[in-house]
């Protein structure tokens, strides 16, 4: 009996104790969960919205006033610029290619980083994802900073004091004649290969350093285009990025010119060169479409001048194929078997990659990106054919008011 009693004594005891256990471990749970510290905003996420801000203000004030944006364009957005660009100049391969391959993986990490880390509470999610678009809030801000006011300051036409105004057929053939024969006059000094393509006689490297000196020469007659040492860079996935119809791209975080090097060489110059029109702040696509076009021309290299010529003759010929079919035929005849050759070798080299869903989604996104910046989206590009028509129309204005003095 006295076994049997104090066991249930001992039994009680540790039921008293059991009971007695449990609110003060609770007690200590809440005391910890009060002593930790509360999660805040960073600083710097802070700093980065207060920048944003300001990139805000400034872009509303360049899509307000073209005076301001080619002041800040001019003056801010030339330091930004050449600073990005010789900050990964230096770099061989493209650092924007790079974050634009790996974004997708960075993104799952952080999806699986803050459901780990962060999904205790409302309030640490809020302040997880506050703290990340802090960060895509910097992009905005280097966008608006270093190339965005581009897209609204004095148009080049008005620059170069260039008469835009309605092309007619007649104009587009005499536009497109004088291109045919610089064409066939720099063929004359460009090798073809057997399958029609003609080869850049020379390195990457060789022709970012011709284009340079181009630009020097076209800065020196036209003042707002601001001086750069830069590079173009070429895309280590060129043959895939194809599949989207993107020949070049500027990415404006990196301030890096990048060129897909699966295309045939004679487009690779032109396009080099208006990848580095946007480095020097030229937004607007059909003029730097224009502004390369100019570059090519003063180049001392046959080969830079002749892709430059071919380029814009392609975008006026297809211009003057919708207006009136036998001038088109008219002035196609003109041009070399070997010119002809690489145009139609350009045909078949592109029906690969004509046709597919990945084309059709990046044209919707670089259509609807560039209609947000107050362009015809796409169709910008072929509108180097009006400053084409107007350039070579004041040229032979010159050249009548001349002879008639």
């Amino acid at each position: 009996m006295d076994n049997m009693n104090n066991t249930d004594e001992r039994d009680m005891q540790n039921v008293n104790t059991d009971e007695t256990a449990a609110p003060e471990e609770d007690n200590a749970l809440v005391a910890e969960e009060a002593a930790a510290p509360k999660r805040r905003l960073p600083v710097a996420a802070f700093v980065l919205y207060g920048i944003a801000a300001a990139a805000l203000a400034v872009y509303i004030a360049a899509r307000l006033s073209p005076a301001f944006a080619d002041f800040f364009n001019r003056h801010i957005g030339t330091v930004v610029r050449g600073f990005l660009a010789h900050l990964t100049g230096w770099i061989p391969f493209s650092l924007g290619e790079a974050t634009v391959i790996f974004l997708p993986v960075l993104a799952v990490f952080m999806i699986v980083h803050a459901c780990r880390r962060y999904a205790d509470s409302w309030r640490s999610v809020f302040i997880y994802f506050c703290t990340v678009l802090s960060f895509v809030s910097l992009l905005f801000s280097v966008f608006v900073f270093g190339f965005g006011t581009g897209y609204y300051g004095t148009t080049v036409d008005k620059k170069l004091d260039l008469d835009r105004t309605t092309v007619s057929p007649e104009e587009l053939y005499y536009t497109a004649y004088i291109l045919a024969e610089h064409v066939n006059e720099e063929s004359a000094n460009v090798t073809y290969l057997c399958n029609d393509f003609s080869v850049m006689p020379y390195t990457f490297d060789e022709m970012s350093r011709k284009l340079v000196e181009a630009y020097d020469k076209v800065c020196d007659t036209y003042d707002f285009i601001p001086r750069l040492s830069s590079r173009v860079k070429p895309v280590m996935l060129s043959e895939p990025w194809t599949y989207t119809h993107i020949s070049g791209v500027y990415t404006y975080f990196t301030g890096e010119a990048n060129i897909n090097t699966n295309f045939p060489d004679y487009t690779i110059p032109y396009t080099a060169a208006h990848e580095m029109a946007h480095q020097r702040g030229i937004a607007r696509e059909d003029e730097a479409n224009f502004i390369a076009f100019l570059v090519c021309m003063a180049s001392d290299d046959p080969y830079i001048r002749y892709s430059g010529y071919l380029e814009v003759y392609e975008y006026v010929a297809s211009s003057l194929y919708s207006a009136d079919r036998s001038y088109y035929t008219a002035v196609t005849r003109r041009l070399r078997s070997n010119v002809t050759g690489e145009m139609a070798a350009y045909s078949a080299f592109f029906d690969k990659y004509r046709e597919n869903v990945v084309a059709n989604v990046s044209e919707t996104v670089n259509n609807t990106y560039l209609q947000i910046q107050g362009t015809v989206g796409s169709k910008s590009y072929g509108l180097v054919v009006d400053l084409a028509v107007a350039y070579y129309r004041s040229a032979a204005y010159n050249n009548s008011s001349r002879t008639e003095q």
